[in-house]
């Protein structure tokens, strides 16, 4: 039996929890493999060869190919491992967050300089 989680309607958000720890466990273990050069190196030479080493799902898979960081969220990545990848592609996290929003990264910077999203967003 699922446990009762009254965080999980959060607005936009995917909230890491023990559920999605375990669903991303492969994904974010290839992540954090990004932190070593030569396993960089190796998966930016042949980066599907290089994701069939690990068990993650084919979504996953995919979801890493195509640099698409929302679908990675959704399938268990958390985004602090995820943030290997982008810097592995000479990415900052600001680069990053900004393509997970839309935004281009000066909008993204500017938006989080002047307080962030109105609290408000994304509820009825």
């Amino acid at each position: 039996m699922a446990l009762d989680k009254p965080y999980k309607n959060v607005p936009g958000t995917t909230i890491f929890d023990a559920e999605q720890s375990r669903k991303g466990y492969h994904l974010n273990q290839f992540c954090m493999s990004l932190m070593k050069a030569a396993n960089r190196e190796r998966f930016k030479a042949n980066e599907r060869a290089y994701l069939d080493e690990w068990p993650m799902t084919e979504e996953q898979k995919q979801a890493v190919l195509a640099r698409d960081l929302n679908r990675c969220i959704s399938l268990g990545g958390n985004i602090y491992f995820l943030a290997k990848i982008g810097a592995t592609d000479g990415k900052s996290f600001q680069q990053m967050a900004g393509s997970m929003t839309g935004m281009s990264e000066e909008e993204y910077r500017n938006m989080m300089i002047s307080g962030g999203r109105d609290p408000k967003w994304g509820r009825n």
